[in-house]
């Protein structure tokens, strides 16, 4: 049986990875697998209007790759290089056939498949900072769907620590001179604001 516990350290083991080992192959059924977990998400309104893209081909990666932004805090980083790039991609779409607004089906889709991958031994980072106009056309993407976000997967080569927020407040995630990525987090204490 799964336990709180359990889970809390799978969600504490979900950050963002950006950094991955590029030789180790992500077979279509393991992207399936995970969008069969999306599937039986929460739907608003149950219109399960999500649709995926599943991508493990080397040369539709590197096109996929180029259409996104990279760590915004790490001013003096561009994005992985070429041997610690994405194994994989999963890019998620709204159907403006079945739906109008999406809501935050995409998101609860995107954080399942992700702590899924963790499960795997994968990690994974969730991009909204993509170049449509330049991915659709990469991937043959129709009009009536939309790019909602982009999760990229693979084996993790970084390790990420989580730390608590500092006195000066600042929430930027940085590197240190071993390349651990740190991610300040708020107190518990600091986010809840009433009890009743």
């Amino acid at each position: 049986m799964l336990t709180l516990e359990n889970f809390t350290e799978l969600v504490k083991r979900n950050r963002s990875c950006r950094r991955f080992d590029h030789s180790h192959i992500i077979e279509q059924t393991t992207l399936e697998n995970l969008v069969d977990l999306a599937r039986n998400c929460a739907s608003a309104a149950n219109m399960q209007p999500l649709k995926y893209v599943i991508c493990n081909d080397e040369q539709k990666n590197q096109d996929i790759f180029s259409c996104l932004g990279w760590a915004a805090y790490l001013k003096d980083w561009k994005g992985p290089v070429e041997n610690e790039r994405p194994s994989a991609y999963i890019i998620i779409l709204g159907d403006t056939r079945i739906a109008k607004n999406f809501w935050c089906d995409h998101g609860i889709t995107a954080q399942t498949m992700l702590l899924g991958a963790r499960a795997m031994g994968l990690g994974g980072c969730m991009f909204g900072a993509i170049n449509i106009k330049k991915l659709k056309p990469h991937l043959n993407i129709d009009d009536h769907l939309e790019v909602k976000l982009v999760v990229a997967l693979g084996k993790p080569v970084e390790e990420i620590q989580i730390d608590d927020l500092g006195e000066d407040g600042n929430i930027k995630y940085w590197r240190d001179e071993t390349m651990i990525h740190h991610v300040p987090k708020r107190k518990l204490s600091d986010l809840i604001v009433g009890k009743w």
